[in-house]
């Protein structure tokens, strides 16, 4: 995963309504109608959010019958969990070593 992949997912994950609906598909997956039944947005404004997390890849729709429904992309979401870790590792070593200078060691 590189950063130019992660730049449009954490802009996805930034509105507040993407990040309820990705809440609300990990509990279960559900079709758009279901999640404006749920959320305070309309159906079509689920559908927009919802197109967003698909393009990032985050979400990905399936059939059930007639209906479309969305469930989350588990590995996506934790490779971006594991890019953070490391990313969190290497400020923790470099504010070690800071700590380090600071007390004169």
């Amino acid at each position: 995963m590189t950063t130019a992949t992660l730049v449009p997912m954490f802009a996805a994950l930034g509105d507040e309504t993407r990040w309820s609906i990705l809440a609300a598909l990990g509990e279960g997956d559900a079709s758009a109608s279901a999640l404006a039944g749920r959320l305070p947005v309309t159906r079509q404004a689920i559908a927009k959010h919802l197109a967003v997390l698909q393009q990032v890849g985050l979400v990905e729709p399936f059939r059930v019958g007639r209906e479309v429904r969305y469930r989350v992309v588990g590995s996506q979401l934790s490779e971006t969990a594991r890019r953070l870790d490391a990313i969190g590792a290497e400020w923790d070593r470099r504010l070690a070593v800071i700590k380090e200078i600071a007390e004169g060691r």
